[in-house]
């Protein structure tokens, strides 16, 4: 058994989410979003992290990584879980994170997510971005989401990620998983693929760039559903993202075409439960109205946490209101809410 596969089990026996290797550091795992040191880890040598790091990739993925300085990859631990690898270099040599990607797909109704999420099984077509920072669950919803689809619908589905996270078998649907960096080069070059490959939902697991972007957009204005991330906590945020980072002579050509696909925002974030035993997760949720088509088209998104609160029978959340009800419900602490929350001083005189 390789001597990673060892930390890999100790990682999962105490429900931790990453494991992290540095040179000149002792390995330290991350438990309900903490980090903490694996007991007993000698500080990694060089030699040592190198040897331990070189044992699950192949030859021509460790050229590549001694080239580049950088490799990401899928690595599996046959019948407990896969692990969603990251290798650097860093100013005292090399690192690594790996991420836990449990081999069971929770369902929707297990993770407690809001109960619209489920309608996004039955849209049609159009945008829907999952957002939040790293760790904040992004791709566990989106899994969940994509295997209710898979559950109940019949579809053709392709994700496009870097690397494949949550392995999809196939069931009402059919689904095609393509990695970029082995099955196609780049999510721009995979995005154009799905268009040309009778989709009816693609998943793109990050939408990085100016390029991308616009493919998306295009894909969800030709009829395809599409969902994708950003690395942004709040919908307004999302949107000024997603527009700003086009040129200003085609800015309202993206507002016109973003107000026509855009279906739905999730912002979520993870919070550390009261007695440190769990996270729970906190959503910001954005639908499609005409309200929030105007507030994009017109370029105004500071408006839409009024549509937000207009529309909360609607199933829409701001986050800090969800902030609150955890707060509320003795979930998490005041003082964990209160550094996720988006207006910190109207949050400080609600709770």
């Amino acid at each position: 058994m390789p001597k990673l596969d060892r930390l890999f089990l100790h990682l999962m026996s105490q429900q931790g989410s990453d494991l992290h290797l540095e040179q000149g550091q002792v390995a330290k795992m991350r438990l309900h979003g903490s980090i903490h040191p694996v007991p007993e880890s000698p500080v990694l040598t060089g030699e040592a992290l190198s040897e331990l790091l070189r044992e699950i990739t192949s030859p021509e993925e460790w050229e590549r990584f001694e080239k580049t300085g950088d490799l990401d990859f899928a690595y599996a631990l046959p019948g407990k879980a896969r692990f969603r690898a990251n290798y650097y270099r860093q100013f005292f040599g090399l690192g690594a994170v790996f991420r836990v990607i449990p081999s069971s797909i929770v369902k929707l109704e297990d993770l407690g997510s809001p109960p619209v999420l489920k309608t996004f099984g039955d849209l049609r077509s159009g945008l829907v971005l999952i957002t939040g920072p790293t760790g904040s669950g992004k791709s566990t919803t989106l899994a969940a989401i994509i295997d209710y689809i898979n559950r109940t619908k019949h579809s053709k589905i392709i994700t496009i990620e870097e690397p494949v996270e949550f392995v999809h078998q196939n069931n009402q649907s059919v689904i095609t998983h393509r990695e970029v960096g082995l099955d196609t080069t780049t999510f721009t070059s995979g995005l154009k693929s799905a268009i040309k490959s009778d989709a009816d939902i693609v998943l793109v697991g990050e939408m990085r760039d100016r390029e991308t972007i616009l493919l998306a957009l295009t894909a969800a204005q030709m009829g395809i559903l599409v969902f994708g991330t950003l690395h942004t906590n709040s919908a307004a945020k999302t949107i000024d993202r997603v527009i700003d980072v086009f040129p200003m002579d085609q800015k309202n050509q993206v507002r016109m075409i973003l107000a026509n696909t855009l279906q739905a925002v999730v912002s979520q974030q993870l919070l550390k439960s009261v007695d440190g035993r769990c996270r729970w997760a906190a959503y910001e949720i954005l639908l499609r109205t005409l309200g929030v088509s105007a507030i994009i088209m017109e370029g105004e998104t500071f408006k839409l946490t009024s549509e937000i609160q207009t529309n909360k029978l609607r199933g829409m959340v701001l986050m800090d209101d969800s902030l609150v009800k955890l707060v509320t419900e003795k979930k998490v602490t005041k003082e964990a809410a209160y550094m996720k929350a988006l207006d910190k001083i109207s949050f400080q005189t609600r709770v």
